[in-house]
């Protein structure tokens, strides 16, 4: 009966893991089309302290087909999920969600399981606007997952377009020095509603980059490591006309 770094059985996290591919596969490669670039990328990587950086379009539909992407390639399944090998899931790939989404229902909490990293946003709770530090157990959850295999993180830390990224990022680079990996995604949120559960228009190419890995100098300041994220995953300023015009569909 063993256990990942946070409590979870490996191997009920597992099942729901390939549970959840399998629901996905047909969103994926029946229902919309996917154009995954770079994946093989992810086959030269080491098997921990790696930190895969991406802009974000729904809460779960992002995530659900990068955790298919990652374990296709883990088996030698380039740039494609149609073979998506979630019958062999990695136990140790994490990702960062905000704690009051996880926890809205048991649907989350299910798919929390798989590997969630949940952190306490500083800036927003219960739909509000608010102002709170940083939970050092948060970040000490992070690194400990950092430690133990792969973690997802969204720098917006938001679904919405444009939205700056946040320093807590850019603190964890520079703190625990992984690779970072920037990831540019498209097409989820015309495919999906927000939350990434509903299908809203089928036939939608939905499109995964996973660029080559950051050449970050842990020295820098956060202010220019957050930068250098953003523009690797097309969100900084500068990108942001490019990618409202794609946005828009003209």
């Amino acid at each position: 009966m063993k256990r990942d770094i946070f409590g979870r059985l490996i191997f009920l996290k597992k099942n729901f893991t390939r549970c959840f591919g399998i629901a996905s596969y047909p969103r994926f490669n029946w229902k919309n089309k996917t154009d995954i670039q770079g994946s093989v990328r992810l086959t030269e990587l080491p098997p921990k302290n790696v930190l895969l950086v991406s802009n974000h379009q729904t809460y779960f539909a992002d995530v659900a087909l990068m955790v298919l992407a990652i374990n296709s390639a883990h088996h030698g399944r380039i740039d494609n999920v149609r073979y998506p090998g979630f019958f062999r899931p990695r136990h140790n790939l994490y990702f960062v969600a905000a704690d009051e989404t996880v926890n809205a229902g048991l649907l989350t909490k299910v798919m929390a399981y798989c590997g969630a990293v949940s952190v306490k946003r500083t800036w927003r709770a219960d739909g509000e606007d608010v102002k709170r530090k940083v939970d050092p157990k948060d970040q000490g959850n992070i690194a400990k997952a950092l430690a133990d295999g792969w973690v997802i993180s969204f720098p917006q830390g938001t679904t919405k377009p444009f939205m700056p990224g946040r320093k807590g990022t850019a603190y964890m680079i520079k703190e625990h020095k992984p690779i970072v990996i920037p990831v540019v995604i498209n097409g989820f949120r015309r495919a999906f509603d927000k939350k990434g559960l509903f299908i809203k228009k089928k036939g939608t190419t939905l499109s995964m980059w996973f660029k080559p890995a950051l050449k970050i100098n842990y020295d820098s300041p956060v202010e220019e490591i957050l930068e250098q994220v953003m523009d690797g995953i097309g969100a900084s300023e500068k990108f942001n006309l490019i990618v409202e015009t794609t946005e828009s569909g003209k």
